[in-house]
């Protein structure tokens, strides 16, 4: 049976890839899974895989830096959200890959081409050149890693939401509110630890319980009472500024 570990620091992903997985290559057997790109190094020193499935943007060492560290031990496959001048940089590089969230459809054809690899029994190739050249292309060695989804509640229900498609965050005591163009969801993680996981380029604390999308901002207003209130694009809900936040927007 071929082996392989998998590796993405968000469980509700691994979760997904591993059962489609299961669906298209049953006898593929998962040894062990990784949080990040250091216990992914370690388990393949451990486990000896074949394959090992690498996200791409992971804590302590990333996809890339994990890759290049294991070198020929292992078939590498990466786990990737990127937009098509990504996917293009892979392609060039002649590197197998997996689409996030993971599409049974395009992961059948990536497991062809493993089996085809294993079965004509191909060793894995040293990418460290390639690699150096996949990271300044993509941009990824001069970038922090930041959140890439939140996962959170609706109901009974975890759903994993894409960053970018939420409005604002706003805290109160015990929950987290996410709100998006169409369902609100809570998490209980702090506004103060997400300001310092999700790039404060997209996301500006305006008060230390709120944090706002910056794309989703349509202008800001002052009430009767002085106080700068932020408007969210296509809702009627208005976010107070604290004062220590005004200066955001002295340019708007």
């Amino acid at each position: 049976m071929p082996t392989a570990i998998l590796a993405d620091d968000e469980r509700l992903m691994r979760d997904q890839l591993k059962s489609r997985l299961e669906q298209v290559w049953p006898e593929l057997e998962i040894l062990e899974e990784a949080k990040n790109g250091e216990e992914a190094i370690q388990l393949v020193e451990k486990h000896q895989p074949d394959l090992v499935f690498l996200d791409i943007r992971m804590p302590v060492k990333t996809g890339l830096e994990a890759a290049k560290e294991i070198g020929n031990k292992a078939h590498i496959v990466f786990i990737t959200a990127y937009d098509q001048y990504a996917i293009e940089a892979f392609d060039h590089g002649a590197v197998d890959y997996v689409l996030k969230p993971a599409d049974v459809d395009r992961l059948s054809k990536t497991v062809d081409r493993l089996k085809s690899r294993l079965n004509s029994h191909t060793q894995p190739n040293d990418m460290s050149a390639m690699l150096s050249q996949l990271a300044k292309q993509m941009g990824i060695a001069s970038k922090p890693n930041y959140l890439q989804w939140i996962q959170a509640s609706i109901g009974q229900e975890l759903r994993l939401i894409p960053v970018e498609e939420i409005l604002f965050f706003q805290s109160d005591e015990k929950y987290t509110r996410v709100q998006t163009g169409s369902y609100e969801a809570l998490i209980r993680k702090p506004v103060r630890d997400l300001s310092e996981e999700l790039d404060p380029a997209l996301f500006w604390q305006i008060h230390r319980s709120t944090l706002v999308n910056a794309k989703a901002i349509s202008g800001v207003v002052r009430d009767l009472r002085g106080r700068h209130l932020v408007q969210i694009k296509g809702s009627t809900e208005k976010l107070e500024v604290s004062r220590s936040f005004v200066h955001l927007f002295k340019q708007m």
